[in-house]
């Protein structure tokens, strides 16, 4: 049971470049076997978090590799659906700034001596479900441009919770001086 939470977080991260090959595949149903790939990372994110609270199997490869591979997949998703029209610009560009922001940011944490680890919290869940749940729609619906507004607001959601990050940075930083 010790590993199979890492293995999740392994098969996740092998995903990333399977759902782009898939997505820009030839093939028919690309995009449908792309959004199930993309579901199933999703589960595997929720099944990996799960198992390794209640079995206490936290590990320093998951602290690190589980939030690198929702960023990557996440990042992957929205730049196929960047690169398809789907979404704008701003939003690939704003979600790639922050997530390569919290990526610096957690190597540099973990690798001081201290080895500070970010803790996830609600708002950056939240962010995370309504996001995935924009993308999963827009996979699906890729003409909708509803769907926009949803976007936008996974966007607002994201900001908050890099808000929230940074503010637990900060306090953490002025607590250890």
């Amino acid at each position: 049971m010790k590993n199979i939470p890492n293995l999740l977080t392994a098969i996740r991260l092998c995903l990333v470049p399977v759902f782009l090959m898939v997505y820009f595949s030839t093939m028919e149903a690309a995009h449908t076997i792309a959004l199930i790939i993309f579901i199933f990372a999703g589960f595997t994110d929720f099944l990996d978090g799960y198992l390794a609270r209640k079995y206490q199997v936290i590990s320093p490869f998951g602290t690190v590799f589980d939030p690198l591979a929702d960023k990557l997949m996440l990042l992957a998703a929205l730049t196929s659906l960047y690169l398809d029209h789907i979404i704008p610009l701003w939003v690939l560009a704003i979600m790639l700034m922050k997530e390569l922001f919290m990526i610096c940011a957690g190597i540099y944490l973990y690798m001081r001596k201290e080895k500070m680890i970010i803790p996830s919290n609600l708002f950056g869940k939240f962010a995370t479900v309504v996001f995935s749940l924009a993308i999963v729609l827009l996979l699906l619906m890729p003409e909708s441009k509803s769907l926009q507004y949803l976007v936008i607001l996974a966007v607002g959601f994201k900001l908050i919770a890099l808000t929230s990050y940074v503010t637990f940075m900060i306090k953490h930083k002025r607590q250890s001086n």
